[in-house]
């Protein structure tokens, strides 16, 4: 791991390891010193704690806002409660409003008050500002570093308004149009001011077909907007359409990326902020629960299993193949919960065209069904002599194959139905059907027709 970030992202890993083990502090001192924030950032990730600390303290003052733009929370909370809430207060201050805003919220509630009052009190009316949205909403990832102008002025006035500024915002393409109550009527693009005659007004140049976000539309929403319009930028109003700020396509990848890192984290019943070098203990006891999870699940398949003791202890064969109808059923299963999964995550996937699709994954059970049944019947017939044994686990596969189709529809529309996570849930569930389904079927069948 560590030649491969060297080799992707130019970091000295080894080199900063091994001035670190040896106490040449200054020489790690000035290394930090030629790094980008981002680059740091992602040494502190890749480095044990205590290494993190040391490393921390290193970094110069003057940039350590803008890595702690970069930390996730697992690696940003341990570092921000180690230091006093005035230095944590100067750090904060410095970071736009969405990062502001994960920073305050990650604190303990004791930690955030002290912090609070270390702050002065435009900061103070910020930091009650951006934590009055909620925690994944529009509000809470915006800025509010806006460039508003008014209807009524000409092109000249703005174009000579903008030259005097020293610099624009980041990722600046659009003014937003207000009027005097700061309600929003429409935007104008800085290509449109630099090629508009400047006799002429804003109104006669600004776009009024626009779409608009609300600061409670969830950040996923906002990402799938980004996505189908293109935008760098997009204003966000509150219910009375007043211009509260904008979000930009930097927040919205990070957005993208969280999403896909939850999606991915929770398959495997781990956080999406679950940090690589975390102490042993803590990661233990996260994951725990997830595995106590499956053991319930597995005792179930086991429990049903046992309901065949006798059919089992007559054809031993059975115990041979049992474990193979279930295994591709969670496959083909997985199969079409991923593809669920990510198109409700996406937005493809409806409550109106879910039946369609129900009936699609049903046909391909049945088509999969059908290929490997005959398929598996011809191997066990030949290879136990037994062509009764062949038809038994050729039916078996058939059904599982279909119930997998239809659990992996149905089991992420109902999670979703229920508020839970399809993610995080979606297969456990999914597992447990999969093997109960094709354990039935095979010793059901078999204790039907062979004993």
């Amino acid at each position: 791991m560590p030649e491969l970030l060297e080799q992707e992202y130019n970091i000295p890993i080894d080199e900063l390891n091994t001035a670190l083990n040896s106490g040449m502090f200054v020489h790690v001192r000035n290394m930090l010193e030629s790094m980008a924030a981002s680059d740091i950032a992602l040494l502190l990730h890749s480095s044990p704690p205590k290494a993190r600390t040391v490393i921390w303290q290193l970094i110069d003052s003057n940039i350590q806002s803008e890595v702690i733009e970069e930390l996730s929370d697992e690696v940003r909370n341990p570092i921000l409660q180690n230091m006093s809430p005035e230095k944590v207060a100067e750090a904060a201050a410095n970071l736009d409003d969405d990062d502001f805003a994960d920073v305050l919220r990650g604190m303990p509630d004791a930690v955030f008050k002290k912090v609070l009052k270390s702050m002065d009190k435009q900061d103070q009316v910020r930091a009650k500002r951006v934590m009055s949205y909620a925690e994944e909403t529009a509000g809470a990832l915006m800025n509010t570093d806006t460039i508003t102008v008014r209807p009524n002025v000409s092109v000249d006035v703005i174009l000579r308004y903008l030259r005097l500024k020293e610099s624009l915002p980041e990722a600046t393409d659009y003014l937003y149009v207000v009027d005097k109550n700061d309600t929003f009527i429409g935007e104008v693009s800085l290509a449109a001011l630099l090629t508009s005659t400047t006799s002429k007004l804003i109104s006669e140049v600004m776009e009024t077909d626009f779409e608009v976000i609300p600061a409670t539309m969830h950040d996923s929403e906002v990402a799938s907007l980004f996505e189908r319009y293109n935008w760098i930028s997009a204003p966000v109003i509150d219910e009375n359409g007043i211009l509260l700020g904008r979000i930009t396509i930097d927040d919205v990848v990070d957005v993208i990326r969280e999403d896909a890192e939850h999606s991915m984290m929770s398959m495997a019943g781990l956080d999406d902020e679950e940090d690589t070098f975390a102490p042993a203990i803590k990661s233990t006891k996260k994951r725990s629960v997830w595995l106590g999870v499956n053991l319930f699940t597995a005792l179930l398949a086991a429990f049903v299993s046992s309901l065949f003791e006798s059919t089992l202890d007559q054809l031993a064969v059975l115990a041979i193949l049992n474990t193979i109808v279930p295994s591709m059923g969670g496959v083909a299963g997985s199969q079409t919960l991923t593809l669920v999964i990510r198109g409700m995550a996406v937005g493809h996937v409806t409550q109106a065209n879910s039946r369609w699709l129900l009936g699609k994954e049903l046909a391909i059970g049945f088509f999969n069904g059908l290929i490997w049944s005959v398929l598996i019947a011809g191997v066990v017939a030949i290879w136990k002599q037994d062509i009764m044994l062949g038809a038994v686990i050729a039916f078996a596969m058939m059904m599982n194959l279909i119930a997998a189709g239809l659990a992996g529809v149905l089991i992420p529309l109902m999670l979703k139905r229920m508020k839970i996570d399809p993610a995080l849930a979606g297969s456990v569930i999914l597992t447990t059907v999969t093997d109960i389904v094709g354990i039935f079927a095979f010793l059901g069948t078999a204790t039907w027709l062979l004993i």
